[in-house]
């Protein structure tokens, strides 16, 4: 919910379109309210070609809804009502297997803030292949304590600047530096691939004890929603594609920033665009 729009959106949902794009074949586990909101973003799915069939209908819950406030400068801050259907999305055989058969699993530290969905997530990650933690905190919806035991869990971990700030300090690493705070969370949570998003100076990615750069791109921004979630898609699609890491975060920086520079979270993106401002 925008000051002057209403516009379906959500982290999980952004990252499932943002692959799709990609003719990726993914698809989200979730739950709405049995109510007018809810059919909406049933048809929403449908009309993308995005599966339906893992989304959970609660006839004593409402669909969730946030509400977004954007500063002069286009940044985003959310207030999320609690709580809604996606808070108590049940575990089951279905979501299970389809689990088990995908290549990756990208999960976050807000679906934890109710036990109901909680025990889905750590149900669920026991049957993962590939789990990428998108740390995306959320106040006051996560404890130090949650997070350490989701990162103690995940293969690929994914903060921005500040998260990773804020959780070396609370573990006393000691250190200041980026990558310092990286190399001591990838060996205190045996993570073998972190990557830091820094706003419109770019990200840094450790894979395989190795750090990879780039500074940014410039734009316009137009509001920042949805960005860090199209940045995470293509980051995760180019290198479980094999691509080279370099090549890899330089393409997911692109989308972020094409992402940035557009109104709404998902719009779409041409592969010229995205060839011409990487080259």
């Amino acid at each position: 919910m925008f000051p002057d729009h209403e516009k379906i959106g959500g982290a999980p949902l952004n990252v499932a379109l943002r692959l799709k794009s990609f003719d990726d074949n993914v698809a989200m586990i979730s739950a709405v309210g049995k109510d007018s909101l809810g059919k909406k973003l049933i048809s929403f799915l449908y009309e993308n070609k995005l599966t339906t069939e893992f989304i959970q209908v609660k006839e004593e819950h409402e669909t969730g809804k946030v509400n977004v406030t954007l500063d002069s400068k286009g940044s985003a801050s959310y207030e999320i009502k609690y709580p809604v259907a996606w808070d108590f999305i049940g575990l089951n055989e279905a979501n299970i297997q389809l689990v088990e058969e995908s290549r990756v699993f990208i999960y976050g530290s807000l679906i934890c803030r109710n036990i109901a969905s909680k025990h889905t997530l750590l149900g669920l990650l026991k049957h993962a292949n590939f789990k990428v933690f998108d740390v995306n905190l959320r106040v006051p919806f996560y404890s130090f304590e949650l997070l350490k035991e989701l990162m103690g869990q995940a293969d690929f971990v994914k903060f921005n600047d500040e998260e990773l700030e804020l959780i070396a300090e609370n573990l006393n690493s000691g250190h200041t530096s980026i990558e310092d705070n990286v190399a001591f969370i990838a060996k205190t949570f045996d993570v073998e691939h972190i990557c830091v998003t820094r706003g419109g100076d770019g990200a840094i990615l450790w894979m395989d004890g190795q750090f990879y750069y780039n500074s940014g791109y410039p734009v316009i921004v137009k509001d920042t929603v949805g960005a860090g979630d199209s940045f995470l898609a293509s980051l995760v699609y180019k290198i479980t594609g094999n691509d080279h890491p370099q090549n890899a975060l330089d393409f997911a920086c692109v989308v972020g920033a094409l992402v940035a520079g557009s109104e709404g979270a998902n719009p779409i993106i041409s592969k010229s665009d995205i060839v011409k401002m990487m080259s």
